[in-house]
C-alpha cells in the first residue's frame, strides 16, 4: 500500500517552460500538496519562472525563500544560482553550496532532502533536460517508497535527463505530460 502524498518535487532542464506549462497551469484551486520546483537556469540571471507561472496558475505560485515554511497548494521555484533543499520540519532551505552536475540548483539535491522529509509520501517529477540530475535524487525517493514519474523521452524536447531516470529508476512510471498533470489531480 502507498503513503498518501504530501508532497511533489519537480525537476527540469532544457524545454523546461513548455514541459512545465502543460502540468502547473492543470493544477486546480483545491490541489493541496505543496510543489517544489528545480528548473536549471543560468546563475547570472534572475529566475521570473515563478512570475511567468504565477500568471498561469490556479494555485500560489513563489519564489522559494530560505527559512520559508512550506505550504499546500503552493508552487516554489527554485531561485537562480542556490539549491532548494526540504528541511526534516518541513520548510524550506537555499543552500549556495557546490553545483552538482554542473547545476546549482541542483534537481537531486532537491530531490534526495524531499525524500528524507517526506519519506513514501512524496511524489518525484523528472521532466524534459540535457543532462543526468534528476536520476540519483529520484532513486533515493523510490528507496524510500515514494512515486517516481518520469515525462516519456520521445516526448521530452531534451531526452538525456528522464533516459537517465529510466535507466537508474526502473520502478519509474513513464508518462506523457498530460497523463503526469493527470495523475497529480487525482492525489
Amino acid at each position: 500500500m502507498t503513503a498518501q502524498a504530501e508532497a511533489v518535487v519537480i525537476g527540469a532542464s532544457a524545454g523546461a517552460l513548455e514541459a512545465l506549462s502543460a502540468i502547473l497551469p492543470a493544477l486546480s484551486t483545491e490541489f493541496r500538496l505543496p510543489v517544489m520546483v528545480v528548473v536549471h537556469v543560468p546563475s547570472d540571471r534572475r529566475s521570473v519562472l515563478a512570475e511567468l507561472f504565477r500568471a498561469k496558475c490556479k494555485v500560489q505560485v513563489r519564489e522559494a525563500d530560505d527559512k520559508e515554511p512550506i505550504v499546500g497548494g503552493t508552487v516554489y521555484f527554485a531561485p537562480a544560482d542556490y539549491h532548494l533543499l526540504v528541511e526534516p520540519d518541513k520548510s524550506l532551505s537555499l543552500s549556495s553550496d557546490e553545483p552538482v552536475l554542473f547545476s546549482r540548483p541542483s534537481i537531486d539535491v532537491l530531490f534526495e532532502s524531499a525524500a528524507d522529509a517526506y519519506g513514501p509520501a512524496l511524489i518525484a517529477i523528472v521532466l524534459t533536460g540535457a543532462n543526468e540530475d534528476g536520476a540519483k535524487g529520484m532513486r533515493a525517493v523510490l528507496e524510500l517508497g515514494g512515486v517516481a514519474l518520469v515525462q516519456r523521452p520521445d516526448h521530452a524536447f531534451a531526452r538525456a535527463m528522464p533516459e537517465a531516470a529510466i535507466r537508474l529508476c526502473p520502478g519509474a512510471q513513464v508518462m506523457a505530460l498530460a497523463e503526469i498533470a493527470a495523475h497529480l489531480q487525482k492525489v
